[in-house]
């Protein structure tokens, strides 16, 4: 099975309370490519400018990373640069140069478009909406929104929620979107507009997945060491589909699991800037935490 993610690639500059990064590889494309490729083939399409290093492309070529849907147009790579303080679930922006993002309009070569599982990362929605009526017959589209189009392009989105399957967002997002305070109503306002399942992530607090019948909760890792948060929540989503991706049934167990393979890979990445942790991870190491994710949760029933 092949999984197609489009979106953004980037050379971030990140400081934290531990330490920093400079101009180093980003992107919603590069966290969720890098963490699904542990499962499958994947297929990248994005855009950068002439002065991406090609090391980077090398980088995602040796972990079977399709990229023939990259694009490099003249002009610059895009590039953020932010800055999280002791409270790493907030991210303060310090500088965003959209550069050859900005008139980003992505081109789906006619060897991706039998993809079975296509994960649209953020980008304006009716781009999102173009890219999954290109695709044939996926088995899952997913994607992924924030508060800019939340705010910005409202209709649009809404209007792209009728394409998707699975919607990936954060607790902040999930209320806004609905305009519910409520979490549970928000969801259930969601579910309404078309994805089968919400998947709501909450940072240090875990993960909530909400569909038309039940309602699952997953804990976050206990870590000792977080440097970089940066990238979790894609990394969060390209160890989902990747999972997702490896089995025969997409059904409410095998999205259930997916959540934890997830929130293992998540858990890794945020281990060390960039792609630092990533790039030593092993299957070994990922299956070992998802089993110690299960022991998390774990409870025997009281005995009558």
């Amino acid at each position: 099975m092949s999984i197609l993610v489009v979106g953004s690639i980037a050379l971030d500059t990140v400081e934290t309370p531990f330490g920093q990064a400079e101009e180093a590889l980003g992107g919603a494309a590069v966290y969720f490519s890098y963490a699904a490729s542990f499962f499958n083939h994947v297929r990248l399409v994005g855009v950068v400018g002439k002065d991406f290093p090609d090391e980077h492309i090398e980088l995602l070529e040796a972990r079977d990373i399709d990229l023939a849907g990259l694009e490099r147009a003249e002009g610059e790579t895009f590039r953020w640069q932010g800055r999280y303080d002791y409270d790493l679930n907030e991210a303060h922006t310090l500088d965003t140069q959209l550069n050859v993002f900005e008139s980003f309009e992505p081109k789906i070569p006619d060897s991706f478009k039998d993809s079975d599982f296509v994960f649209l990362a953020n980008i304006q929605p009716g781009l999102q909406l173009r890219v999954a009526r290109q695709v044939a017959s996926p088995r899952v589209v997913a994607c992924d929104t924030m508060n800019f189009w939340i705010e910005g392009a409202y209709d649009e989105l809404r209007e792209t929620l009728k394409a998707v399957d699975i919607l990936i967002i954060n607790d902040a997002e999930a209320r806004e979107l609905a305009r519910e305070p409520s979490l549970v109503k928000g969801a259930r306002k969601i579910l309404n507009w078309g994805p089968d399942t919400l998947v709501v992530k909450r940072g240090e607090y875990g993960v909530l997945m909400f569909n038309r019948r039940s309602v699952f909760s997953a804990p976050a890792y206990p870590l000792e060491d977080v440097f970089d948060p940066t990238g979790a929540g894609d990394t969060f989503a390209g160890g989902f589909m990747g999972f997702l991706s490896t089995v025969e049934e997409v059904n409410e167990n095998a999205i259930r699991q997916a959540i934890v393979f997830g929130s293992t890979l998540a858990s890794f990445n945020v281990e060390d800037f960039s792609l630092g942790r990533m790039k030593s991870l092993t299957m070994e190491e990922i299956l070992d935490r998802f089993s110690e994710f299960k022991q998390l949760a774990h409870f025997e029933e009281i005995e009558a």
